[in-house]
């Protein structure tokens, strides 16, 4: 072969294309590796805007109890003596006895802040993710109570059962450096 100036032998140009090809597969690895990582960093939750607490988070999860759970949020909670999300709506003998709680597994506990306001606190190992009390809240209340993926239980499966069945789209991906969404709390993606 000639050695004309500026001109590539067959040896370079076959060397220049593996080099190529090399870092091709290079920068094609990191990418994989940062969108992994992004993935990684991603959970599930629901947006308390969008529930309307049809009990699917209950039935649907992969857990036996579900990973969703009944959160409240105190900030917007206005500590009623007859909360709601707390005792049925129709009240046998409009009594505020045992039998007219809303929740079945008796998860939510009321405790007297200052007469007549009491506080309710929600036991999560007893709860079931029913969204019974999140029904009475937001329909006679103030929706303080909400229903969150506890993210100490939740699986963070790739197919959420939950978000597939989810009727109202309520199931999102947010990312794991602030994975509750409540009504008060400001989203950069919302």
């Amino acid at each position: 072969m000639a050695d004309e100036p500026g001109k590539l032998t067959r040896r370079e140009l076959i060397a220049r294309g593996v080099r190529g090809a090399g870092l091709l597969c290079a920068a094609g690895g990191l990418g994989a590796l940062v969108t992994r990582g992004q993935a990684e960093n991603l959970v599930w939750q629901i947006d308390p805007k969008k529930c309307i607490a049809c009990g699917k988070c209950a039935t649907e999860c992969v857990l036996n109890p579900s990973a969703v759970k009944c959160v409240h949020e105190h900030e917007i909670c206005g500590y009623c003596e007859l909360c709601f999300g707390y005792y049925v709506d129709q009240r046998l003998d409009d009594q505020e006895t045992a039998e007219n709680r809303r929740c079945p597994t008796d998860a939510i506990r009321r405790a007297p802040v200052e007469d007549p306001y009491y506080q309710y606190i929600i036991e999560e190992d007893k709860c079931i993710g029913c969204a019974l009390c999140v029904e009475g809240c937001q329909q006679f209340g103030n929706g303080s109570l909400i229903m969150q993926v506890r993210h100490d239980r939740c699986l963070n499966c790739n197919q959420c059962a939950i978000a597939s069945a989810c009727p109202a789209d309520a199931f999102r991906r947010v990312p794991a450096s602030d994975p509750y969404l409540l009504r008060l709390k400001k989203q950069g993606n919302a």
